[in-house]
């Protein structure tokens, strides 16, 4: 007998009790540690401001929707808003550390849910690899101003280890540093938004057609300076890239003070909030040259300074130095966060007994999965040790092109394989389990809705892996290592079941304060 067979406090006699809030046996994470603010600092960062319009508006106004760029933006908010809808009603019900991991073992059965689990691991411990690469970068650039030169692999390593120390403390220090980090972010780009918008008498070239939906679907030929043409699902594609992150909220949920509420509510707030602050900037971006044609050209020959060059022009050579710092502190916290999450995933197959039970335990002060958190940062330094041995360590566009471009593009991947998984999960969940709280609409429509959305934008991933591969060929395998990754996962339960059949019984199943 298992602890988990032997465990009833709280549940019927002879069934297993899975309600971590009752169970002695299990470490626990620091319930009600943080609050709305929290859950949505530790998840909105990870979805990087800073670095998603920094890094991706170039490429979405350049390469895919020229003025349709800020369309773009709001065609994803839309979508994943609709997203939300759904995701936030099974956060209402399920209240788990696993997040895409349980929500799918409780809709589509154990053996998906294995299968994400594996999936969603291996998915933010690229994440943060990639990026470590990216804060290489970054750093490599300063200090090369500086006339210091550090090899790129050494940086990427100092990340690891500082975002390491970091999440070995309460989880509401981890909040506190990304909500800096976070504000700075915001602040930046509202005064560059400002800017702006501010000056279009003065050489800003404000279009409202740049606000039509239609235009999201929409590429452009290309204009007298440009290489190519705009192709319309790789901007769509970036613009749904920018959000990657605001769907970790669930796995804080043990952790914040009244997860049935807030965590649904940190999902709508992080969505809608990104989406009017993502089209407004993009906008701005746009706007802050003298025509479409100047930003697209911008946007392929200089993408690195096609916000740095107009901050200069319309607030001053301050706001340009100071984004040129934010980026580093942007990569560290997206990092951090990443980090925090793949470390949860963890922490939660180990106190489930799929993976050894040390990674389930937490800490006996600060109760923060220090060991689940160790084993992520071997993991991501794994990944980037394999990189520098593979590409070199001597130019930093390794760290940017190589481990942040493939690592982040991988990582994508299989994050919209799960968001389109979950989505009918929760069709059949609420079906199943909750019949009478089934809404036509909130878990059938949107659901389906969203879906549809994610099995496109994975299709425009796919569509478009010679561009966004940057000449790695490791990109062709991308899609075949996503499927090798999830049909490990569900042989794995498979096998599971037959040999131990107990832990198989919990795949998933452990959560807090039961399903409603």
């Amino acid at each position: 007998m298992t602890a988990i067979d032997t465990a009833q406090t709280g549940s019927a006699p002879g069934l297993p009790n899975y309600d971590i809030a009752s169970r002695k046996d299990v470490h626990r994470l620091h319930g009600g540690a943080i609050g709305l603010t929290g859950v949505l600092l530790l998840t909105v960062t990870g979805a990087a401001p800073i670095t998603a319009m920094l890094g991706n508006v170039p490429i979405v106004i350049g390469n895919g929707n020229g003025i349709g760029a800020p369309a773009a933006f709001l065609f994803a908010t839309i979508v994943l808003t609709i997203f939300s809808v759904g995701y936030a009603a099974m956060a209402r019900k399920v209240s788990a550390v696993g997040g895409f991991y349980s929500f799918i073992s409780h809709g589509l059965g154990r053996e998906l849910g294995m299968a994400m689990a594996l999936g969603s691991i291996v998915a933010y411990s690229v994440f943060e690899a990639s990026l470590a690469g990216a804060f290489a970068y970054f750093a490599a650039a300063k200090l090369a101003g500086w006339g210091i030169t550090i090899a790129w692999p050494y940086l990427a390593l100092i990340m690891l280890v500082g975002v390491t120390i970091l999440s070995y403390f309460d989880v509401k220090l981890s909040a506190a540093i990304l909500g800096v980090a976070l504000v700075g972010e915001v602040i930046s780009l509202a005064i560059f938004d400002i800017g702006v918008f501010s000056h279009a008498h003065t050489g800003a070239h404000i279009d409202v057609a740049a606000l039509n939906p239609l235009m999201s679907f929409k590429g452009f030929e290309a204009p007298a300076g440009a290489a190519t043409a705009g192709v319309a699902s790789i901007g769509l594609f970036f613009a749904f890239w920018s959000w990657v992150g605001f769907e970790m909220a669930p796995n804080y949920a043990e952790e914040s003070k009244n997860p049935k509420k807030i965590i649904p509510l940190s999902l709508y707030i992080s969505v809608i909030s990104l989406g009017i602050f993502y089209v407004i900037t993009s906008w701005a971006a746009l706007s802050s040259y003298p025509s479409v044609a100047d930003a697209i050209v911008a946007g392929q020959t200089d993408a690195a300074n096609f916000f740095l060059k107009p901050a200069s022009i319309f607030v001053g050579d301050w706001l340009n130095d100071v984004m040129s710092y934010l980026i580093l502190t942007s990569s560290f916290a997206c990092g951090m966060a990443f980090h925090n999450t793949a470390a949860r995933y963890i922490y939660s197959l180990g106190r489930e007994g799929i993976l050894p039970s040390a990674l389930g335990r937490t800490h006996a002060v600060y109760k923060a999965p220090h060991i689940a958190s160790f084993a992520q940062t071997a993991i991501a330094a794994v990944v980037v040790l394999a990189f520098a041995a593979v590409l070199g360590k001597d130019d930093p566009n390794q760290a940017f092109a190589g481990l942040y471009g493939l690592m982040a593009l991988f990582g994508t991947t299989l994050i919209l394989v799960a968001q389109a998984v979950v989505s009918i999960a929760i069709v059949f969940y609420f079906r199943r389990e909750h019949p009478e709280d089934h809404h036509w609409f909130e878990t059938l429509v949107a659901p389906i809705v969203a879906f549809i959305a994610q099995v496109a934008v994975i299709g425009m991933l796919f569509a478009n892996l010679d561009f966004l591969s940057a000449g790695y060929s490791f990109a062709k395998y991308i899609p075949w290592l996503t499927l090798a990754i999830l049909a490990l996962g569900i042989v794995g339960a498979f096998i599971m079941k037959k040999a131990a059949p107990a832990k198989y019984d919990s795949i998933g199943r452990m959560i807090y304060h039961g399903v409603d």
